[in-house]
């Protein structure tokens, strides 16, 4: 197998030549310089040595021993470390950072996000990273319904839902009808399962069952009245749309915080707004 074959990949290679600027790896048909400050010491020709094989900023093929943060096949979470003209480029534990082209980012990204990619070759036989990682998520996951999971969101749809990694390595979804709130892509989420698909995919919701939500959707509502001196503009029978707007719920679940308020006496309903209970 050639060299280049090996792009992106750990080999292990055997030392054929010892030089001023390093040792050079491979066969005598064919070689790739392992730079001098990345040779182990006590190596000498004829040894094997495990490498990493990528491009420099030349576009050369070379060799290290730095242990990167992705090779091809894997998933990895890794953090923008700057923008450019041509798309973003991310630290993954290399002298030259991984470049993620704008057409291959399922959201625009600014340095010091952390995203969920995979590592390919382009066209020009160079390695670049993808956040388009639908088709490489594992579909085995060990969780079965009810089951809390953690993941990272890796895309949005507004016809689906909002994708996620559990585990940053297994196919899940967010349904749309359950994706309450502004999920971003590279928020990490914690969620429950509510289906385990046929193909082994997850559907999740972030929001806990019906009766375990209600305390939590009534506290905030109270938080809010609170910041907003004792009174809310409008009802529960305001349109849903600015009833998730303001809170992140469904009207149902709205209505439900609501109705528990109420019946603690710790509001009262009134033509056009809801108000804290002055006793």
């Amino acid at each position: 197998m050639a060299l280049s074959e090996n792009l992106g990949k750990k080999v292990r290679l055997m030392i054929v030549k010892e030089v001023e600027f390093g040792v050079y790896l491979g066969n005598s048909q064919e070689k790739v310089l392992l730079p001098k400050k990345q040779v182990p010491r006590g190596l000498e020709a004829g040894d094997p040595v495990e490498v990493f094989l990528y491009k420099d900023s030349a576009d050369r093929l070379i060799a290290t021993t730095n242990e990167p943060k992705i090779t091809l096949g894997e998933l990895a979470v890794l953090k923008i470390a700057d923008v450019g003209k041509i798309g973003a480029f991310l630290d993954w534990g290399l002298e030259k950072d991984l470049l993620l082209p704008f057409r291959e980012q399922t959201a625009k990204v600014k340095k010091g996000d952390e995203v969920l990619v995979a590592l390919y070759v382009d066209k020009s036989e160079r390695l670049c990273a993808t956040m388009k990682v639908y088709d490489k998520l594992r579909q085995d996951s060990p969780y079965g319904k009810d089951d809390q999971v953690e993941g990272i969101v890796y895309d949005t749809s507004d016809n689906f839902g909002v994708f996620v990694a559990v585990d940053d390595c297994y196919s899940a979804l967010i349904p749309k009808r359950e994706a309450f709130g502004s999920l971003r892509v590279g928020e990490r989420v914690r969620g429950r399962v509510i289906r385990v698909r046929e193909d082994g995919k997850l559907d999740l919701a972030v929001r806990e069952k019906a009766f375990l939500q209600m305390d939590a959707d009534a506290q905030m509502i109270m938080e809010r009245l609170n910041d907003c001196k004792g009174k809310l503009p409008f009802t529960d029978k305001a349109d849903p749309e600015r009833i998730k707007a303001e809170f992140g719920l469904s009207k149902n679940a709205f209505k439900r915080a609501v109705g528990r308020l109420l019946k603690e006496g710790k509001i009262e309903i009134r033509e056009k707004s809801i108000e804290i209970c002055r006793k």
